[in-house]
């Protein structure tokens, strides 16, 4: 069994409008969401055996956070160019060519390209899109990543900030 932790980065600043999109930097909310979404983790006892993010600042600064809350080392984040924006199809063949030595595998990154990931790995369709600091968890009943096929996945759990706030 094979686990894939798909995580959109959390809520970024709009503050600079002229800032490149790579550069846009967490906002205020998304800078206490990614820590809460790495002690949803922690409790859920989901530790990645591999860490892999997009490289703009939003998605980097996300995994670093969840990263941090459940006990991986930052050291170990794994940042891939083709991530910011590669596709889906990208993130799917990039998944196919993980080392069968990871079990579970955590992916930053963006929507859609996340949602879009999520539809090609699951069996149904999730019916739902990722909120910033969206968290999903999809088990795949293969032994090596090879075998991954397009709607074999089962969604374990979906989980996002707004359900531990107050209302």
């Amino acid at each position: 069994m094979k686990t894939i932790i798909l995580v959109r980065h959390a809520k970024s600043s709009w503050k600079d409008p002229g800032l490149n999109d790579f550069d846009r930097p967490l906002n205020k909310r998304g800078k206490k969401n990614a820590p809460l979404m790495g002690q949803k983790l922690k409790e859920r006892q989901v530790m990645p055996d591999l860490v892999l993010s997009s490289p703009a600042k939003r998605a980097s600064k996300t995994a670093t956070a969840i990263a941090k809350a459940v006990g991986y080392p930052k050291k170990r984040i794994v940042f891939d160019d083709n991530m910011y924006h590669g596709g889906a199809r990208y993130l799917f063949e990039m998944i196919k060519n993980l080392d069968d030595k990871y079990e579970t595998v955590a992916i930053f990154g963006h929507s859609p390209d996340l949602n879009d990931l999520a539809d090609i790995l699951l069996k149904k369709n999730p019916v739902l899109r990722f909120v910033t600091s969206g968290v999903h968890c999809i088990e795949l009943d293969v032994e090596q990543w090879r075998q991954v096929r397009q709607g074999k996945g089962e969604s374990v759990f979906y989980d996002y900030p707004k359900r531990y706030q107050a209302e």
